[in-house]
């Protein structure tokens, strides 16, 4: 059973699974057991209050710090399709982390299809223009990838890896919710895909699955903020596909409790209800000792912003 907190109460429980102890943020003494922030209301607040809820983006961005920050940009999508991440969730991050004190903010991706055109029409690059200190890019060119062993892979042995992911001070991992024909849902853990250059290699020569696992033991997100304002539960990962609109922001430290969460913010495919386990890559990345993968044992805030 999760904790119940030092008052015993549990004042709300996710969708699907009742059993997902959560409190408010009042009823413990110190910060130090929260495994999730769950936040519902206007998109650049509710990540505002997420990040807050861990003690402020200060925690995880030193001053002068070189930031990377990994969205979804990977489709030439707009924003209402659901493919890629938010652009006001990509926004709303980055000033935070220029509000604390970051000294270079590159927002990345290697998108499958045109890269100029996904990061224009995922509206993303235009959502970061004004914002100081602040680069949204299409690494594209293997002259900017870097090959690192993967020591506890099972499937993915060796990998190459955007240069700046590995020479950064901090990396901010930004998915969107939605369904993935090939691996059922992508959150947080699959959308690190888009720091590799060889995604083919992924889908066609080794387990999906376990790669992508793997790949969660070489690079680290100090923190994964979860786009699920809108979720497409189906069609993804490139859409059309049905939407519905949580209109929530769910941020935390570990990337598998946060992609385990993930998993009940909704039925999928038709009104299929999927357990975290049933999931193959967030499973593997539970027995690589990754994160948690039962809800139940997550300590959860959830919040409601009007």
């Amino acid at each position: 059973m999760a904790r119940a907190g030092r008052t015993g109460a549990a004042l709300g429980a996710a969708t699907l699974f009742p059993q997902v102890l959560t409190r408010a943020w009042g009823e413990q003494e110190d910060k130090h057991w929260l495994d999730l922030a769950v936040v519902q209301g206007p998109t650049a607040a509710a990540v505002e209050k997420a990040v807050s809820l861990f003690g402020g983006m200060e925690r995880f961005v030193k001053k002068g710090g070189r930031v990377v920050l990994k969205p979804n940009m990977s489709f030439p999508a707009p924003p209402a399709a659901g493919a890629t991440t938010s652009p006001e969730v990509v926004a709303a991050v980055a000033s935070l982390c220029l509000k604390a004190g970051a000294g270079e903010i590159l927002v990345l991706d290697n998108p499958i299809l045109q890269p100029r055109v996904c990061l224009e029409n995922s509206q993303i690059k235009s959502a970061c223009a004004k914002i100081g200190k602040t680069r949204v890019l299409a690494v594209t060119d293997r002259k900017f990838f870097t090959e690192i062993p993967v020591p506890m892979g099972k499937a993915l042995k060796k990998v190459e890896v955007m240069q700046d992911v590995l020479n950064a001070d901090a990396v901010i991992n930004l998915p969107v919710a939605k369904s993935h024909g090939s691996t059922e849902v992508s959150f947080g853990l699959k959308n690190l895909m888009g720091l590799i250059w060889d995604r083919r290699y992924f889908h066609n020569d080794i387990d999906l699955d376990q790669a992508i696992a793997d790949l969660g033991t070489v690079i680290h997100p100090c923190l994964t903020i979860l786009d699920a304002t809108r979720v497409m539960t189906e069609g993804g990962p490139f859409g059309p596909g049905h939407l519905e609109y949580p209109q929530k922001i769910i941020a935390g430290i570990n990337p598998v409790a946060v992609d385990a969460y993930g998993v009940t913010l909704s039925r999928w495919y038709d009104g299929k209800i999927f357990s975290p386990r049933q999931v193959k890559h967030i499973l593997h990345a539970a027995e690589l000792g990754l994160g948690e993968i039962d809800p139940a044992k997550l300590d959860i805030i959830r919040s409601k912003i009007s």
